[in-house]
This record gives C-alpha cells, sequence and structure tokens, in this order.
C-alpha cells in the first residue's frame, strides 16, 4: 500500500469514527455543562451533517428509527474502498 493510500484510507476510517461518534449521541439526550463539550458535540454534528443530509432526504426514518446512516455507513464503505484499490493501481 502506498503512503497515499494509506493516508487515505486513514481519513476515511477518522471519518467512520466521527460518524459512529455523531450516531451514538444521537440516542442520548444531551444537555452541556462546559463551552468545551458543547464545542466537541457541535464540532461532530458539523462535520457530520453534510453527508448525512442528502441520506436523510431520501430515506424516511420508520418510526422513531432513522436507517440513513446504516445506508451513509455502506455507501461510505464502498467509495473508500473503490478510492484506496484507485490509489493503489488496483
Amino acid at each position: 500500500m502506498s503512503a497515499v493510500a494509506a493516508y487515505v484510507d486513514a481519513v476515511f476510517m477518522v471519518f467512520f469514527l466521527v460518524l459512529l461518534i455523531r450516531i451514538a449521541l444521537s440516542y442520548f439526550t444531551f444537555v452541556p455543562s462546559r463551552r468545551s463539550t458543547q464545542a466537541a458535540r457541535d464540532f461532530v454534528v458539523d462535520s457530520t451533517d453534510w453527508y448525512l443530509r442528502p441520506f436523510r432526504r431520501v430515506i424516511p426514518p420508520l418510526g422513531m428509527f432513522d436507517l440513513s446512516p446504516i445506508v451513509a455507513f455502506i455507501v461510505l464503505g464502498i467509495v473508500q474502498q473503490l478510492v484506496v484499490s484507485l490509489l493503489n493501481g488496483f
């Protein structure tokens, strides 16, 4: 694996983790007691909202369950595999 492909793969993994944190935060009511906690939450929400928004427009929630993050994870995994394999030269 080339250095560029390894770096891009790491960036995708970081985004996967931030997306997972965003999903976990949605299950808890969040009343921040400190500005730093609110800033961290805002960072997670702002950095993932642009990616989740198109999926939420297309996939309606089923009751109180939002299935769009599952589709977002699948699409992100496919894009990661394609980009990393292109950078590695197949």
